[in-house]
């Protein structure tokens, strides 16, 4: 595979249009930055718009986000390092690395006066189980059953970052299912039972760094606070508000894998190059073995296929499928389009989003990857959406036969 004949220009100005018409469209968004990468440097990076609707602080190329399920990639890779050391075996029960998965229960239902009917699971959870989503793990705001458990039981949200939120029982038992849920917040405890040390610590020294990406955390320091991207509500108007109280808890109970970094596009476009680049960094630095690299890029989910998420929270998503119908399934870092997409983007590449309208893909067919950041609720909002792929079409009729 070799990097795709490009014309850069057609690409900027792809990118370009794309988020200057997100921004200005009806109904619109604050703001966005988008970028395309190839496996060899950023050949585009835009941003558009402000930080909030009620301010005139602009939106720049280095604003920071709370990048939600795009945490998702970072952690599995951590994950894959460990198994290239022999210090992680993906088909273990993976409570011999976090013990508390030992006492997760299937559920099967609520007895008459709502309390929970459980039972063991027919066998254990593997990590591989967690890396592809078929643990059992769900979120509540994409299934009922987690839904009544916040509701009637009090099991905290995710979004919390509290232990609690993540020791729920399982709908199924492993591996019989796909259901997109927790279970990568579990893969971080696994990383953490492994080294003996904090998530973050051991993201740092063993991606970040090594990658530069230097705006990349669990925590948001002092600085970058004047460049965070503020999150909105999009109401039923169409119209937004902007959540100036909102972010990540600062001293989170735990360092959440899942979902709780705060990052920035030009960081993401550097993690995405690695994936291009067969696990190079921009420096020649092998952060993994490009045959671990192609064997996450394939499905691991075997006969069971992805499957669309049904919102059970309209005020935090929308129902949500990318490219409706057609097959996908799911590697050992994101999900994996099975057809080529109507974008162009080719059968065999790696995508997935965050929450909070983020989005990137990982083309390595092509050598050619982008992100685009937003910070809306609901997920799967019209506009953020129909930009995102708009931009990726574009891209794709930028690359030269």
């Amino acid at each position: 595979m070799g990097t795709p004949v490009i014309d850069p220009r057609r690409v900027d100005d792809a990118v370009d249009a794309s988020i200057s018409a997100a921004v200005t469209g009806a109904p619109g968004l604050p703001g966005v930055v988008a970028g395309v990468t190839t496996d060899r440097a950023t050949i585009s990076l835009r941003a558009a718009g402000v930080h909030a609707t009620d301010g005139d602080d602009p939106m720049t190329t280095d604003s920071v986000f709370a990048i939600f399920s795009t945490t998702k990639p970072i952690t599995a890779t951590l994950a894959l390092q460990l198994v290239e050391e022999g210090t992680l075996d993906l088909d273990a029960p993976a409570a011999d690395y976090a013990p508390r998965l030992g006492t997760i229960d299937v559920l099967e239902g609520f007895d008459d006066a709502g309390g929970l009917v459980l039972r063991a699971p027919q066998s254990p959870i593997t990590t591989r189980h967690l890396l592809t989503h078929t643990a059992g793990f769900a979120y509540d705001f994409f299934d009922p059953t987690y839904r009544r458990l916040s509701s009637d039981h009090g099991v905290p949200g995710v979004i919390t970052a509290r232990l609690r939120s993540l020791t729920t029982p399982l709908l199924f038992d492993p591996g019989t299912r796909w259901s997109y849920g927790s279970s990568i917040d579990w893969a971080g405890l696994v990383v953490e039972g492994i080294t003996g040390r904090p998530l973050g610590d051991v993201m740092s020294e063993r991606i970040l760094d090594p990658l530069g990406m230097t705006d990349t955390s669990f925590a948001l320091p002092p600085e970058p606070r004047s460049r965070r991207a503020v999150l909105h509500h999009r109401t039923t108007d169409g119209s937004l508000t902007p959540n100036h109280r909102w972010s990540m808890p600062a001293d989170p109970e735990v360092q959440m894998g899942g979902q709780g970094l705060y990052s920035t596009v030009p960081d993401y476009l550097r993690f995405i190059r690695m994936w291009l680049n067969d696990g190079r960094s921009d420096t020649g630095e092998q952060i993994l073995r490009p045959e671990t690299v192609a064997d996450a890029s394939h499905s691991h989910l075997g006969r069971l296929a992805v499957t669309p998420l049904l919102s059970a929270s309209p005020a935090v998503t929308n129902d949500a499928e990318l490219f409706p119908g057609a097959p996908k399934s799911w590697g050992l870092i994101s999900m994996i389009n099975d057809e080529d997409a109507p974008t162009g983007r080719p059968a065999g590449s790696l995508s997935w989003a965050g929450l909070a309208n983020l989005y990137f893909w990982i083309d390595r067919r092509n050598r050619i990857g982008g992100y685009w950041a937003s910070q809306i609720f609901p997920f799967f909002d019209h506009t953020a959406l129909g930009a995102y792929l708009d931009l990726e079409t574009a891209v794709y009729r930028a690359l030269l036969p």
